[in-house]
């Protein structure tokens, strides 16, 4: 989830998120040199479309703190997995 964060996602990890979409659906997570092209092409335009969208949302809710909101990810991953 990149929305609603202080600070506000940034290039590189929207580009990410594009980039794992374009994994995910593509079903491959290293394109041959043939499709390599086409793979980095859909990643640059996932991640145009991606950046115009959380350009445009709108919330009332306040903004989520990065550092917090990881905090409490690590912690349920440490409960979950410290079995």
């Amino acid at each position: 989830m990149l929305f609603n964060f202080e600070p506000p996602a940034t290039e590189a990890e929207v580009r990410a998120a594009a980039l794992q979409y374009v994994r995910k659906i593509s079903g491959l997570n290293k394109p041959s040199n043939t499709n390599a092209a086409a793979f980095d092409e859909a990643i640059g335009e996932v991640a145009v479309a991606s950046a115009k969208l959380l350009g445009r949302l709108q919330t009332n809710a306040p903004k989520k703190d990065r550092e917090a909101e990881a905090a409490k990810r690590r912690a349920r991953s440490a409960s979950r997995f410290a079995k």
